[in-house]
């Protein structure tokens, strides 16, 4: 038998050149019972099973544990500023919801019956929901980013890549970690990890974290702090068999208990009824909502199994069942009055099974795999427009069911040692089940949160229905290796995200052949929305050089971008009431070009001193994304508004660059590194909007880093945001806007006019302000 992979992998994880493209670790961290196989030799899993980085015909950014904890990263969105075109941003209301978008493609909406874009995986197990997806980094192994569509191998809602999250293997021996933090705004982190063998081929392990901070701001209407951050979490691991023995299960469990106050925008407008101005701080806000109490708790439990059958042939085992529950209050107007104030709650739970069945031979490489996703997405809301009639609240129960069944297979075939084809393909199985009440009360909210209001009119919608799609999504790429350091490639891959029932829509408003009466189907066809597919091409080159003083990765891509969803609410009038409607359809189609280039090099050794190291490490995406076609209803006439319409959350330039240097300091040694990024104009909506809108900025940190002898301690000091730039990375709006270019119309006070409630709701959440922390790690 083959000896286990894991510790192998391990080890080489630890090292940077393009793994750690942005947080510059130490060249090669040396592990007991590892190998050193150089700079270049990062072990990635993007194909589902182990391979070189530089061997893997994907735009691949990985980030090891080490690294991560070398640059201060705190949560999975830090990775965002420093990969190629990719935005990783918390959403609005909440610390614990994920946007994710990647060369274009993602989903900033929450609620049930959108699906996200870009995939999130923790320890290979996708995560169905946005919420609990902002996953703080402790305990992790490496942090994955797969660009462009993934959909042979990883599945529905991969359209625009994958993210994925790996926590560490349990070390064979009894260890002990404690990493404490101290920083500005109260910022108190403690992690605590401990793991054991039990016999020969038993360990245990887990994790315990308290994850604290002040907030930003405060919410000067109800006191509580505004961006403050209070999370418990925990993580526990039984490993069985495993390192020399053929079969390795290993059983995870984790929890999180995200209990900050909610977060609240920031006006960007005065009041339009009261004229209470713009905050001076752009972390305070004014919003009087704060019930229901926000309260976010997510857990789960996977069982990974590896059996290996033969020298040849490796079957694995993902199980895995998740739930997640989220209480939240979002003052949309955020403002004391009752204008457009929308407390939520959002329960998710999944169960997936996927087998794997992996055939590694001289020449042929390849698996054969099934998926089977069953999954439920409820979310209640209010949304109380109390200003603009008494008490009225339009209330909105949607639940969404379902069900993914999936067969896939890709293989590699080695023509020679120089040329390799990948050939793959998978066929899903889709159906969503989706049950939406819309219920008008007055005076008052709705009885599910606690409002006075009574039922007012026939409900706005009370539709049950289903939808089943299938799709079969192909892959293939052709391979050259001039050496074995050097890799060229080139790829064509198809990802598509499933369709399903808007949860906001109103059945009511759909078109109908007796106006106002619509039937059954006519709802239907009015609420549901088609798959969308993205097409893409991608050549590649990957190479070390100078035996290993240089790494570069560079890739260029097309994708041709159909059927695009595009959700959205406006203000809307059901049954002669003002109130706030879902419009969703699958009205686009978009073409993005784009390039994306990674290298580091090492400048210098024995610079200084004998033992020293400078690097230089950098990343630059440029991306042309544009819509051709983007139809919506004008005046009951379908319009073509394309040449007034952006890509969403998808800047064209995204770089950075950091220099480091590293140098013994007694037995031990001492890191100095900083790092700028920068991000160009950003459109937070497809709507163009100048108050939202963030123009390009640039973020500076940097960090230093002492570790003693035999990495048992380590001190390290962290600045983030160190010029303290302000920077939009959402919003909410709801102003009156010109239907075709997008301008927004102005009232005779030189503001936007109130398009739902009469404040007018025009606000923005920013990017975290400067932080200088602490850290702390001792090792038994």
């Amino acid at each position: 038998m083959r000896p286990f992979v894991r510790p192998l992998r391990r080890a080489v994880l630890a090292t940077s050149a393009l793994s750690m493209i942005a947080f510059a670790p130490p060249a090669f961290a040396q592990e007991a019972g590892a190998t050193d196989v150089g700079d270049n030799e990062i072990i990635v899993t993007a194909r589902r099973r182990d391979e070189r980085l530089i061997d893997v015909p994907v735009a691949i950014t990985a980030y090891s544990g080490e690294a991560l904890e070398k640059a201060g990263a705190i949560d999975i969105t830090d990775i965002g500023a420093t990969t190629p075109n990719t935005t990783l941003e918390v959403s609005r209301g909440s610390n614990s919801t994920l946007s994710a978008f990647i060369r274009g493609v993602g989903q900033q909406d929450p609620v049930s019956g959108f699906e996200q874009g870009v995939g999130i995986y923790l320890d290979d197990v996708y995560l169905n929901r946005p919420q609990a997806a902002v996953l703080d980094i402790y305990d992790v192994e490496r942090i994955e980013i797969l660009r462009g569509p993934q959909g042979t191998l990883y599945g529905r809602n991969t359209i625009g890549g994958a993210v994925k999250y790996v926590t560490k293997p349990l070390p064979e021996e009894f260890s002990l970690k404690i990493k404490g933090t101290l920083g500005t705004y109260d910022q108190a982190d403690l992690v605590v990890t401990a793991s054991a063998p039990v016999g020969d081929l038993v360990r245990v392990g887990g994790s315990i974290a308290r994850l604290s901070r002040g907030g930003f701001g405060d919410n000067l209407t109800t006191g509580l702090e505004n961006y403050n951050k209070d999370v418990w979490a925990g993580r526990g691991t039984v490993e069985l068999g495993g390192y020399d023995a053929p079969v390795l299960i290993r059983i995870t469990g984790d929890y999180s208990k995200d209990k900050s106050d909610p977060r609240g925008g920031h006006r960007l407008i005065p009041s339009l009824a009261t004229g209470a101005p713009v905050l001076d701080d752009v972390f305070d806000s004014r919003g009087g909502l704060n019930d229901p109490k926000q309260d976010i708790e997510a857990y789960g439990l996977a069982m990974n199994v590896t059996a290996e059958l033969s020298d040849t042939v490796t079957l694995r085992s993902i199980s895995a069942w998740r739930k997640d529950r989220s209480a939240t209050p979002i003052d949309f107007d955020a403002l004391p009055a009752v204008d457009v104030d929308v407390p939520g709650f959002y329960f998710n739970e999944q169960i997936s099974q996927e087998f794997q069945l992996l055939y590694e031979g001289d020449r042929l490489k390849g698996l054969l795999g099934f998926y089977y996703l069953d999954a439920t997405a409820d979310t209640l809301f209010d949304v109380r427009i109390f200003n603009t009639f008494a008490g009225l609240t339009a209330f909105t129960e949607a639940d969404v069911d379902t069900t993914t069944f999936a067969v896939f297979g890709d293989a590699t075939f080695d023509f020679t040692d120089r040329l390799s084809l990948s050939v793959g393909g998978r066929y899903t199985w889709d159906k969503r089940e989706a049950s939406i009440l819309r219920q008008n009360y007055l005076g008052g909210g709705s009885p599910v949160f606690g409002g006075a209001g009574v039922p007012f009119g026939a409900p706005g919608t009370d539709f049950e229905g289903s939808r089943s799609f299938e799709k079969f999504t192909p892959r293939a790429s052709l391979s050259f290796k001039p050496t074995p350091d050097h890799t060229l490639y080139a790829s064509y891959s198809q990802g598509f995200k499933g369709g399903g029932f808007d949860p906001r829509g109103v059945g009511v408003n759909a078109p109908a052949a007796t106006p106002g009466m619509p039937t059954d189907d006519e709802v239907a066809a009015f609420l549901s929305f088609r798959p969308e597919q993205v097409d893409s091409y991608e050549i590649g080159y990957k190479g070390s050089l100078f035996d290993g003083a240089l790494n570069l990765a560079l890739a260029g891509f097309y994708a041709d971008y159909t059927d695009v969803q595009i959700p959205g609410s406006v203000a809307c009038t059901v049954q002669g009431l003002p109130s706030f409607c879902g419009v969703v359809s699958n009205a686009g189609k978009a073409t993005f070009k784009g390039l994306e280039f990674e290298g580091r090099a090492r400048l210098g050794e024995d610079v200084a001193t004998v033992g020293d190291r400078l690097t230089l490490s950098t990343a630059l995406g440029y991306i042309d994304a544009e819509y051709k076609e983007y139809v919506t209803n004008i005046g009951g006439v379908p319009t073509d508004v394309a040449d007034f319409r952006e890509v969403q959350n998808t800047p064209k330039w995204t770089a950075s660059g950091t220099l480091a240097y590293s140098t013994p300091v007694g037995d031990g040694d001492i890191n100095f590194a900083t790092t700028l990024s920068y991000r160009s104009k950003t459109y937070q909506f497809e709507i163009p909007n100048p108050y939202i809108d963030q123009k390009g900025f640039a973020l500076w940190d940097a960090s230093i880093v002492y570790t003693a002898p035999d990495d048992r301690w380590s001190l390290g000091v962290f600045g983030k945001n160190l010029l303290d730039k302000e920077y939009k990375t959402s919003g909410y709006t709801f102003i009156v806007v010109d239907p075709v270019t997008g301008v927004p119309a102005l009232g005779a006070n030189g503001l936007p006019v109130s398009a739902l409630g009469t404040e007018g709701t025009l606000t923005a959440f920013y990017g975290n302000p400067r932080q200088v922390f602490v850290t702390g790690t001792v090792k038994f």
